[in-house]
């Protein structure tokens, strides 16, 4: 599937991130952490994190590694509602096959993500191959395919077809895109990292210049030609974030084009966050809501409920820490918070809704519905873009005339009833699937009730999975952003979502707020140490000349 993902300047169909609510395709099971627990260090500074997606298994895994090079002693305790760790990279298996797992959520990562590509490397986790034998794809603006590129094509020949069209505008966007993820890299060294205020960093690299304007702006002050932003950019937009480049700000138009080295783990991404939580000594609550953070004493205090795994009764508890970090936007976390417990409370901001339909069908796409002539080959992946004179005036309903963001083919599997070889397929829409659209789509019939399909029940679709996000900010150009500390010791990793969404980003932030948490310690360390109270409590314990050397 993802071989077109590097083509020449094919766009990098990626992770569309937002509230996970799958289920987990392995069996497993969440540690207790009851009230009468005996840590190893009692005096370790007890930090909670609240979601066990990339911001937060992120944040585990560097606060283990920071913690240790600076002598400082913790306990950290990730909570997560849902029966699996990932977050927005999920995976579901086709037919409820275990054999047959498929990305849900976060699709790929590409070369500069390097956190991600460090992780899979350092746990041993391996990219999954092509699915399919020969990819073509398309640009359709709902009316005709204004590009297509084969997989195994001559490549001059397709760069002389983009030259030919577009002139100049392929290279100065590859300039152009180079130029601004080499400014925002900057945010993973020092100077620029750790950093309390995303604003002042994106000042600090001349981004919030990028930040400001559309991507549509942005690519014609830098001469980039009306119809290539329309038919390449833009469907790049779409794919990955279901919006327009009238809409979406600069710097994520940008994060679309960082195209090469495009890839996902064999078996699915989220054995990156899984590897990152065991490697990381820390016990991880799954199915465990965090309902109610108040604050005694100077210490967060957490009230948690779940269902016992065997009885099915309901249990809470109540456990006080030093430290919390919400790595989980906070308007869809359900959280009640005590008042005036935060300094801060962020903005709510709108979410894209998308509806990512999975399917399989013997059934390839009908040259007519893409108003091509009967037996005309159909490209295997198709993204979509607007007609030039179509500019939708809600940015929230920008799907257009096309009325889909994207169809995958991703690979060819065998139905384990029939024991015949199927397609599985991938949409994103902004609306539910219909029977109509799909009977349309294969020139064939489809069943009304969709929900009732079986791999042997002999109709067209013989696996069907609809999932409803709510998968990343609106990206509109704004030019300030939410720090990650909303008080002393709470810590807030989603701000950087209207920035940039990916599950990169968010693992940046995780390990942002992991320094920052063992950065807060180690200051403690010096105001307390002329003072009343030993640095040994301070750090949970250990020596204070230990320390004194480190500093």
């Amino acid at each position: 599937m993802f071989a077109g993902w590097n083509l020449v300047l094919t766009l990098l169909i990626t992770s569309f991130v937002g509230q996970s609510h799958g289920f987990w395709p392995f069996t497993v099971s969440a540690t207790t952490d009851a009230p009468d627990t005996v840590y190893a260090d009692a005096g370790a500074k007890r930090i909670a994190i609240i979601g066990a997606g990339a911001a937060g298994s992120s944040t585990a895994f560097y606060l283990e590694q920071f913690a240790n090079k600076s002598g400082v002693a913790i306990n950290v305790t990730v909570f997560e509602r849902n029966p699996y760790v990932g977050g927005r990279t999920t995976t579901v298996n086709a037919y409820g096959n275990p054999l047959e797992p498929v990305e849900l959520g976060a699709s790929i990562f590409v070369e500069v993500n390097a956190i991600l590509k460090n992780a899979s490397h350092e746990f041993g986790l391996h990219a999954k191959e092509s699915g399919t034998d020969t990819e073509i794809l398309g640009i359709w603006n709902g009316k005709t395919f204004v590009y297509t590129q084969k997989e195994g094509g001559w490549k001059y020949w397709d760069l002389a077809k983009l030259f030919w069209k577009y002139g100049l505008a392929p290279y100065r966007t590859q300039r152009l895109m180079q130029t601004v993820v080499g400014k925002f890299l900057k945010l993973y060294e020092f100077p620029f990292f750790p950093f309390r205020s995303l604003s002042d960093r994106a000042l600090d690299l001349d981004l919030i210049s990028v930040t400001a304007q559309t991507g549509q702006e942005l690519l014609a002050s830098n001469s980039i030609g009306a119809s290539f932003a329309t038919d390449i950019v833009q469907a790049s937009t779409r794919v990955n974030y279901g919006q327009n480049i009238a809409s979406i700000h600069g710097l994520e138009t940008m994060v679309c084009m960082a195209i090469e080295g495009a890839m996902q783990i064999e078996g699915g991404n989220w054995q990156i966050f899984d590897s990152m939580l065991k490697t990381s000594n820390t016990t991880t609550l799954l199915n465990t809501t965090v309902n109610a953070i108040s604050k005694t004493n100077g210490r967060y205090n957490i009230k948690t409920s779940s269902k016992d795994s065997i009885t099915g009764e309901s249990l809470t508890s109540e456990e006080a820490f030093d430290t919390v970090v919400l790595a989980a936007p906070l308007q869809y976390s359900d959280l009640k918070l005590e008042k005036g417990l935060l300094k801060h409370i962020p903005n709510e901001i709108p979410y894209v809704t998308l509806h990512v339909t999975l399917f399989t069908t013997k059934k390839t796409f009908s040259p007519s519905f893409f108003n091509l002539t009967p037996g005309a080959e159909v490209p295997t992946t198709i993204l979509t873009t607007l007609p030039a004179d179509e500019v939708p005036e809600d940015p929230t309903k920008g799907v257009g005339s096309p009325g889909f963001f994207s169809i995958s083919t991703l690979r060819q599997v065998i139905n384990p009833v029939t024991l015949e070889q199927e397609y599985l397929y991938k949409i994103f829409s902004p609306e539910k699937l219909t029977s109509d659209f799909l009977s349309k789509l294969f020139g064939t019939n489809v069943p009304e009730d969709l929900s009732a399909v079986k791999a042997n029940s002999g109709e067209t679709i013989t696996w069907y999975y609809p999932k409803v996000w709510h998968s990343y900010p609106y990206e509109f150009p704004r030019v300030t952003f939410e720090d990650p500390e909303l008080a002393r010791g709470f810590y807030y990793t989603s701000g950087i979502e209207s920035f940039i969404s990916t599950m990169e980003t968010s693992a940046l932030m995780g390990m942002n707020v992991a320094q920052l948490i063992v950065n807060d310690y180690l200051q403690l360390v010096e105001e307390k140490a002329e003072g009343e109270t030993p640095v040994q409590e301070v750090l949970g314990g250990k020596p204070q000349n230990e320390h004194v050397e480190e500093l």
